[in-house]
């Protein structure tokens, strides 16, 4: 059976005021090893985080976007398929672990298909030459995440600021953040749902706040790519588009975000949260962090600059 290694990072969306636009590639990485069997069924088996708690048949959103990947290249499912996992990034938390998973069916079903399709184009269905194009990727983890800010950094790597043409097509732009910025995570012991904390927000909000936002955001990818001063990014990661609103599903998290800026930290809610994100600079290496007790998880991370990979580990 030919299998198919797939690498992909954690990612954290909004960064403050991108809200559903900007997002960063964290160095925090899942692997997914994935195969197609003669013998019909749905093997799963997961290390790490979500072992004993994910579905290990069709319901597992690895094989789910195997499935819907196979469907949109036009292609037979398979028989069986065989999924093993290495989780690191945590679930429920704001670090991309949804994206990251539908990432990584598509690109393994994609290269399965590659791997496995016959050597003359003529073969092949007229439709599924190709099999996936990079776009269509990341078009199909979009449809299926149902927005593209995570998924825009996974597959790409570094800072990525996504939108929706005018067909209604997800577009991504890959920006190379200064490298001396570092991501700190702070992970709490606590989960929440996007859907919950996406329940929270208004279905409008004040013009001021909107122009408030769009006005930071333009900052922050300066900030981020070309003048990484502490001060600069404490300015730029302002919001009023999301976090005060979501405050109140995830309390602590907001608390901290506040401590932090407090003295001068440019933190912010990861994604939907409840993981705060801040940014180590060159003029502060070193976070002046505020007591956050035992269950906070806190983690220096590089920023991934080059987005899920593939590989062929074996041929069995």
């Amino acid at each position: 059976m030919s299998t198919v290694m797939v690498r992909v990072p954690a990612t954290s969306a909004n960064l403050g005021p991108g809200f559903d636009t900007l997002g960063i590639a964290l160095g925090l990485y899942d692997e997914v090893e994935a195969g197609l069997a003669a013998e019909p069924g749905i093997r799963v088996t997961v290390e790490g985080e979500g072992a004993g708690e994910l579905d290990l048949g069709e319901g597992h959103l690895i094989v789910r976007a195997m499935r819907r990947a196979f469907d949109r290249m036009g292609v037979p499912q398979p028989a069986g398929i065989e999924v093993r996992c290495r989780n690191r990034i945590p679930h429920a938390r704001g670090l991309g672990s949804s994206s990251a998973a539908i990432c990584a069916g598509i690109l393994a079903a994609r290269a399965l298909y590659t791997a496995a399709a016959p050597p003359s184009a003529d073969a092949r269905p007229a439709a599924t030459e190709a099999g996936l194009t990079d776009d269509e990727v990341f078009e199909l983890a979009t449809e299926m995440e149902g927005h593209p800010d995570n998924v825009a950094p996974c597959l790409a790597g570094g800072l990525t600021v996504a939108w929706t043409d005018h067909s209604g097509a997800p577009r991504r732009l890959k920006l190379v953040p200064d490298a001396r910025i570092r991501p700190v995570v702070f992970v709490p012991s606590t989960r929440l749902a996007t859907e919950t904390a996406r329940g929270l927000l208004p279905k409008e909000v004040p013009h001021k706040d909107a122009s408030f936002n769009a006005g930071r955001a333009a900052l922050l990818i300066a900030a981020l790519t070309q003048r990484p001063d502490r001060g600069l990014l404490l300015a730029a990661t302002e919001d009023r588009l999301h976090q005060s609103y979501r405050a109140p599903a995830m309390p602590r998290s907001a608390d901290l975000v506040e401590r932090l800026r407090a003295v001068g930290v440019p933190a912010v809610v990861s994604g939907a949260g409840p993981t705060v994100l801040a940014f180590s600079t060159p003029d502060s290496q070193d976070l002046i962090a505020p007591e956050v007790g035992n269950d906070w998880h806190i983690q220096q991370m590089d920023v991934d600059q080059v987005g899920a990979s593939v590989q062929f580990p074996e041929t069995r």
